[in-house]
């Protein structure tokens, strides 16, 4: 076993023991609450730039799956209580400190992460480095910011699925980071799907002639993506749109609202959203750590869903414009599935009716 440490942007150290790469994971400490789904989680390319600590204190006593994967590893590092060496599954492949090493993810286990939970609750995200030895100087972790990640996460060319049965509508995806899991939900309901890369002109995008337009997930902040927004204001209102997590975001950024950074965003396969409309609370699973206002587009929006802990805005959806977004996973896996239901809303406005 070879020792390791955390160190945080304000100085306070965690030692503990590496697993997975060598050398230093420097990224944004970011933790989510989920008891399962650490496959999910890890392949989840949302995770751009970050380093995931898990809260539930023993991880990986399942092993890897790969067909469990969600996209692509882009993590900056990984942190535990306790990592199985063991695992015990008879889909397991192989153990998760492989994994890790395979994908050049640093990480440490042994390290309190109630702790670490507590801080970063307290005082909110800040940046981490993992390392064999603490450094004199912070300034290059205090220095770091998640940028670009977009562009790393998605696809660099168009992709086709088709449907799942007879093809009843043609959907474009566009991927700013999106999850295998919400091209699964569309071509099972009959859709062909074409992902597009997330710089994708809308002009190309209109000469798909599709009948609805998917914004998937994504890492960072949104209001990075000044090229991506400028496209969808030339696409809103031209086709029914559907957006998840990054994609409600920009959706809410293109017809002119703000997003603000949280605390300490909403990661986990737990998080209770209420339902306005119907007054119904669903649990749902979530990673994020901006939020729309919905007071900066209440004028065109309706807001449809919050955030039963904080009152975020969780959901909005615009009348007349033949779109709604949510800011959760209706796709989630490993996770709730109590949201799957908005896939058929998609499905009916591309139909020509709003299941709301």
């Amino acid at each position: 076993m070879k020792k390791a440490y955390l160190v945080l942007s304000d100085g306070r150290a965690f030692e503990g023991v590496r697993i997975g790469a060598e050398g230093e994971g420097l990224g944004e400490l970011v933790f989510t609450t989920g008891m399962t789904g650490y496959l999910e989680t890890l392949t989840d390319p949302s995770y751009a730039g970050q380093i995931i600590m898990q809260t539930f204190p023993l991880i990986g006593n399942y092993g890897v799956i790969p067909e469990d994967f969600e996209g692509a590893c882009l993590a900056k590092g990984y942190v535990v209580r306790e990592l199985c060496e063991t695992p015990s599954n008879f889909r397991s492949e192989y153990a998760l400190d492989r994994f890790l090493k395979e994908h050049n993810i640093p990480g440490i286990t042994g390290v309190d992460t109630r702790a670490l939970t507590r801080i970063i609750r307290e005082e909110g995200v800040m940046n981490a480095l993992i390392c064999d030895e603490i450094p004199a100087d912070l300034t290059d972790i205090q220095a770091y910011a998640v940028r670009g990640v977009v562009a790393a996460a998605s696809c660099h060319q168009a992709q086709s699925f088709p449907a799942v049965g007879e093809e009843r509508f043609h959907v474009a995806l566009m991927d700013y980071g999106a999850k295998h899991h919400i091209v699964e939900n569309l071509t099972a309901r009959g859709c062909r799907v074409t992902e597009l890369p997330h710089d994708t002109p809308a002009e190309e995008i209109l000469a798909l002639n599709p009948d609805g337009l998917m914004l998937s997930n994504g890492p960072g902040d949104p209001k990075e993506n000044v090229f991506e927004i400028e496209q969808l204001k030339k696409l809103m209102g031209r086709l029914p749109v559907f957006g998840i997590c990054l994609g409600h975001q920009l959706a809410a950024l293109a017809l002119g609202g703000e997003t603000v950074k949280l605390k300490y965003g909403h990661r986990g396969a737990n998080q209770p959203v209420k339902d306005l409309k119907t007054g119904r609370c669903f649990i749902t699973s979530q990673n994020h750590g901006y939020a729309v206002l919905a007071d900066s587009v209440s004028d065109i929006a309706e807001l449809r869903y919050i955030n039963a802990n904080d009152f975020s805005c969780e959901g909005l959806d615009y009348p007349g414009r033949r779109c709604f977004t949510v800011q959760f996973h209706p796709e989630a896996s490993a996770g709730p599935h109590d949201t799957g239901f908005l896939f058929d809303r998609f499905v009916a406005m591309m139909g020509g009716e709003d299941h709301a």
